[in-house]
This record gives C-alpha cells, sequence and structure tokens, in this order.
C-alpha cells in the first residue's frame, strides 16, 4: 500500500505540474496577444455589432424578397393551374360532341372546327402543365434559399447577442488565446507528461536488453596482486613512511604531525590539466617524509560534506585500479614517483561505451595508496571463482560505483526494478562486474543534501564529467 500511494502521489504531482503548465502557456499566449494588439475592446465590440447588424439587415430585406417572389409565383401558379382545368373542361366537352349520335347529326364543318378548338385546348393544357411544372421547381429552390437565409439569421442573430454581452479584457484574452493557442498548450502538457514515461518503456523494454546482450569492456587481464581496502569513516589515520609523498586536497586535511614537509602541487598530473581541474584535483597540499627512519602520520576528513566517508585502497607493486578521480581525495606513493602512475583508457567504438555515456577511463598503478571519499562510507566488493560459478558475478547501483580492478569484465545491465526507473528513483542500468577481482562503491548514489535539488547547469556538467571518466 506505501508503493502504490507513492505511485498516485508521484502520477498527482505530475499531473498537478502539467496543469500548472499549460495554465501558464496560455497566460502567456494571452499577455501576447494582449502587447501585439493593444487596442480598445469595446470599439471593436461596437464595430463587430455595427458590422453584424448591417449583416442580418442585408438578410432581413433579402427573407422578405423572396416571400414577395413566391407570393408571385405562387399566384402564377394557381393561375396556370385554373387554366390547365379549363382548357381541359372546354377540351372535354368538344370531345363529347365529336362521339356518338351528336357526331351524326352535326356537319362535318362543324365537326372539323371541333376537332381543331381540342387540338388548341391540348396545346394550352400541355403548356399551362410545363409552366407549372417550371413554377414548382423554381418555387422549391426558392423555399430553399430561404431556408438558408433563415439559418444564417439565427447564425446572425446569436453573435449579436455575444457582441452585444459585455465581456471583459481578461476573459476575451483569455478566451482568444484558447482558440488560437489551446491545441499547442494542450499537446506540449501532454508531451511533458506522457513523453517521457513513453521513452522510459521504450529505453527500458527496447534499448535495455539490446545493450545488455552486448559484450562487455575489459580494460586488462586479471592480476594476482589485488588493492586492499581499510575502510575508515568520517575521519581516517595514514601513516607515511620514510620516503613517501601524499598529495591530498586541502578540504580532506585534518592533522598532521610536524615532521611532515609541505608544500602546494598545483595539479596531480600536468599531463591531463583539464581533468585534473574538473576533478578538483587542483592545488594539493603535498607532504612528504624526509625522516630516515620515523613513520609520521596524518588525518583525514571532510570539512565540506557531512556524509562523506573516508577509505585508503592500497595497491601493491603489480596491481591497479581503475577509479573515478572525482571520488579520489589524495594519493601516496613513493619518493620521486609522484602521479605517473595513472593509465588512461578510451572506449569510443564501444556500444557499452556509448550506452553508459561513459568514454574514458583512470588505471591508477601501483604500489601506491588511494584516499577515495564516498557518500556514507566506501565497500570494497571482492569476486571470486567458486565451485559451481566459475565466472563470478556481481551488479551494483550505476551511481554509487566508484571504480574496479581492470581485470574484471564490465557492462551495464538493466537495472531490475521498472517502477523505480519510471519515477527517475533509478537508472536505466545498473553496473555488472564479471570475474575474478574487486570492485569500490559507496554505501548510498548521493552526493550531498543538495543531490535532489540539482540545477540544469549541474546536471549538464555531471554527464560532461561521466563522459570523460571524472
Amino acid at each position: 500500500m506505501g508503493a502504490l500511494a507513492r505511485f498516485f502521489s508521484w502520477g498527482l504531482r505530475k499531473l498537478t505540474f502539467g496543469f500548472v503548465l499549460g495554465a501558464a502557456g496560455l497566460a502567456g499566449f494571452g499577455l501576447w496577444l494582449y502587447v501585439r494588439e493593444n487596442v480598445d475592446l469595446e470599439q471593436v465590440r461596437r464595430e463587430t455589432l455595427r458590422h453584424l447588424t448591417g449583416e442580418n439587415e442585408r438578410i432581413r430585406a433579402a427573407l422578405q424578397d423572396i416571400e414577395v417572389r413566391l407570393d408571385g409565383m405562387r399566384s402564377e401558379l394557381q393561375r396556370q393551374q385554373e387554366r390547365g382545368r379549363e382548357a381541359a373542361r372546354l377540351r372535354e366537352g368538344l370531345e363529347a360532341d365529336n362521339r356518338g349520335l351528336a357526331r351524326l347529326v352535326a356537319s362535318a364543318g362543324q365537326v372539323q372546327l371541333n376537332a381543331e378548338r381540342i387540338g388548341r385546348l391540348q396545346e394550352i393544357e400541355r403548356q399551362a402543365e410545363a409552366e407549372a411544372s417550371r413554377l414548382q421547381d423554381l418555387i422549391a429552390r426558392t423555399q430553399w434559399e430561404r431556408d438558408g437565409l433563415r439559418v444564417a439569421l439565427g447564425r446572425l442573430d446569436d453573435e449579436i447577442r455575444a457582441a452585444g454581452a459585455k465581456k471583459s479584457e481578461l476573459v476575451h484574452y483569455a478566451d482568444e488565446a484558447w482558440q488560437r493557442y489551446g491545441r499547442y498548450v494542450v499537446i506540449a502538457a501532454l508531451a511533458w507528461l506522457l513523453g517521457p514515461p513513453t521513452g522510459r518503456l521504450l529505453a527500458y523494454f527496447l534499448l535495455a536488453p539490446f545493450i545488455s546482450s552486448r559484450a562487455a569492456v575489459r580494460l586488462g587481464e586479471a592480476g594476482r596482486a589485488l588493492p586492499e581496502a581499510q575502510v575508515g569513516g568520517a575521519s581516517i589515520e595514514v601513516a607515511l613512511e620514510p620516503g613517501e609523498v601524499l598529495w591530498v586536497k586541502e578540504r580532506y586535511l585534518q592533522a598532521s604531525d610536524e615532521g611532515l614537509l609541505r608544500a602546494t602541487r598545483w595539479l596531480l598530473d600536468w599531463r591531463m590539466p583539464f581533468t585534473c581541474l574538473a576533478a578538483g584535483l587542483r592545488e594539493l597540499v603535498e607532504m612528504r617524509n624526509a625522516a630516515p627512519a620515523a613513520r609520521l602520520r596524518a588525518t583525514f576528513s571532510s570539512q565540506t560534506d557531512a556524509h562523506a566517508e573516508l577509505a585508503v585502497v592500497t595497491i601493491p607493486a603489480g596491481a591497479s585500479l581503475v577509479l573515478r578521480p572525482s571520488f579520489l581525495a589524495g594519493l601516496i606513493g613513493p619518493l620521486g614517483r609522484k602521479s605517473r602512475a595513472i593509465r588512461r583508457h578510451w572506449r569510443i567504438f564501444s556500444v557499452q561505451a556509448w550506452a553508459t555515456g561513459q568514454f574514458r577511463y583512470f588505471e591508477f598503478v601501483g604500489p601506491c595508496k588511494l584516499l577515495v571519499a564516498g557518500s556514507r562510507g566506501v565497500r570494497a566488493e571482492r569476486l571470486e571463482s567458486e565451485p559451481g560459478m566459475p565466472v563470478p558475478g556481481r551488479r551494483a547501483n550505476r551511481d554509487a560505483t566508484i571504480g574496479f580492478t581492470p581485470g574484471l569484465a564490465y557492462r551495464p545491465v538493466r537495472a531490475e526494478t521498472f517502477w523505480a526507473y519510471l519515477r527517475g528513483q533509478n537508472p536505466l542500468f545498473d553496473d555488472l562486474f564479471e570475474g575474478d577481482g574487486v570492485f569500490l562503491c559507496q554505501q548510498t548514489s548521493a552526493k550531498g543534501e543538495a543531490a535532489a535539488e540539482r540545477s540544469a547547469m549541474a546536471a549538464f556538467w555531471q554527464g560532461l564529467g561521466r563522459i570523460f571518466g571524472l
């Protein structure tokens, strides 16, 4: 019930924001119309009424003319019908005189005269019938014309009543904005509401299975020596052996022994200045243990993020670790070696790289120690072959992944819960590691209290940093 309530709450927030978006769009279009037109609505209303009234009078005059013509046509029709009936009556009488006994007693001239009169009367009947038929058709067409004018007159009456009603500028421009741009606002609101869920549906059920089936990224061979992680907490103490040098971000340095020689390192590695600047590996505190035999200590803790916890990852000789530089708080190495142990790997033509948006990887080669900072702490996961599982595998939240040994096969796989991805709580892909090795992840994928309220620019820089492996 709790999950269902959260889902409905999420849907209600989406609908509310969609409604607000539509209302704001209509308000904006209405304001634009007002600024563009800037007219006197009362004057427009009067001109509209004057135009509609004139059109109304014209149609009423046309209707009156049609009624006069209809009356004349009906009178003419009645006259022609009477004419035809009178001719038929006279014709029937003459035909009776030319039949039977009346024909025998009549003279031949009279019979001939009657026959001629019958012919003329038949012609009059035909003419009367034809004229009556023509008048009936003309009356029908005129009645149709009258009906059309009556419909137009009714519409005009409605428009006149609507124009006569007093309407405020707010209602006018709101109605005008809806009539002109309402469909675009509705389309935009629907696109905002349905576009992301539709895209996530297609990505989850079509794109993600295809990406998950592609070959994994493997940056190196599995080595015998593996990094070891010393999990600390909000603070951790590190001992520097004689001849070791530490480069650390100043905001992580809490305390140190007085015997350590200090200096400023402007960039961790001058061969990749832009990467160091983007990852915050600039203006580092350099601390060197110049004592011949003593072990000197330094204590580290984040001074800016209360959720950050630290761990020390020891990379022995012959081992290495692929790490995102943004999680690197400090580096400890032998004197004179500095940061030349950083290798870069590009995977531009890999489908997996395009799916995850990460095209570059940084490999830190031992012997060295890495001071790693993670949200709520850093966890080291070790994968080893076991009976029944020759190729061990383990998945982790993609936002929580910090680093992994290059011998592991690394590829994105589709997240297991669709609803969490649909609501934006989890990314589309999880990171899957297969083989023998170690990978590091932070306890939570959050990056501080303001992580849930990132600005668009912060999200842009985060995506750009992922592309370059930061």
